[in-house]
This record gives structure tokens, C-alpha cells and sequence, in this order.
């Protein structure tokens, strides 16, 4: 699994113009999942995540984690995490799971994140979606479960 995760004020997620996911302060992660994917990956990944010390105490320095500043997540599905466009043009998506397989990961996902975190948010897997951020910091890293 790939995750590129941001620590926002606030972020939402819209499909057709209708709000399906909002948070305030926390973390919004865009997750692909990829090819030879597990359940175990989604958990290795759900705990690295939650558990990051990447929001500032007093003093400024990164000591503090999603859990610590009871913060929400907002998950959105991004299978173009998995694009390759090291030939040609036109990135391939051949390392991206299917999506049947993926959302059931995906879904997974959510439900360890939900036994961890009071507010979880997600945005409509497979669908067209506007995702609106407040970025703060900024602060924004990418994980990967095979790393």
C-alpha cells in the first residue's frame, strides 16, 4: 500500500458537487493499493499513520501523534499512486490492484482505522472527486508499506 498523507486544518471531499467527506483538523490520506497488497499491510499501514508524531507541541517540535491531538482522518482512495511513467507518456497502472480487490483492502482499511480513530471520513472509491485541503504546515509524506 502507498500512502501520501497531509496534515490539514480542515479537508473534504466532493463527488457531483455534494459533500461526502469533511474533517477538521487532522490528517487527509490518499491510499493506492497495490498488487500483493494484505490485510496486513493495511494494518501495518493504518498503525504507522495514526501513530506518526507529526503535529507540533508548544515548543514546535514533532512530537505528537493523530492519536495524541485527537485529531479525524479523511481517506481517499488514489489507485494513480501506482502510476509508472517512467516510459513513454502515458503512465501505467499495471502495479495498481483491481478494483474489486482493492476496494475490499480499501475497506479494510477504513475499519482499522475506525477501531482507532473517533471521526473517519473516506471519499467514494472509484469515483471522480474534488478534494479540497487546507494543508498545514505544510506537512506531507509518502509511505509505503514495502518500504
Amino acid at each position: 500500500m502507498r500512502a501520501v498523507i497531509q496534515r490539514v486544518k480542515s479537508a473534504s471531499v466532493e463527488v457531483d458537487g455534494k459533500i461526502v467527506g469533511q474533517i477538521a483538523r487532522g490528517l487527509l490520506v490518499l491510499l493506492g493499493v497495490g498488487q500483493g497488497d494484505t490485510e496486513e499491510d493495511a494494518g501495518w499501514m493504518i498503525d504507522k499513520i495514526v501513530n506518526l508524531r507529526i503535529f507540533e507541541k508548544e515548543d514546535g517540535k514533532f512530537d505528537e501523534s493523530l492519536l495524541d491531538v485527537k485529531g479525524a482522518l479523511l481517506i481517499v482512495s488514489q489507485f494513480t499512486l501506482y502510476g509508472d511513467a517512467s516510459r513513454g507518456r502515458r503512465p501505467s497502472f499495471s502495479g495498481a490492484l483491481g478494483a474489486d480487490d482493492a476496494r475490499e483492502l480499501f475497506e479494510v482499511f477504513v475499519k482499522k482505522a475506525r477501531e482507532k480513530v473517533e471521526k473517519v471520513e473516506t471519499g467514494v472509491f472509484q469515483a471522480s472527486m474534488d478534494v479540497h485541503l487546507i494543508n498545514e504546515g505544510p506537512v506531507t509524506l509518502i509511505i509505503d508499506s514495502r518500504k
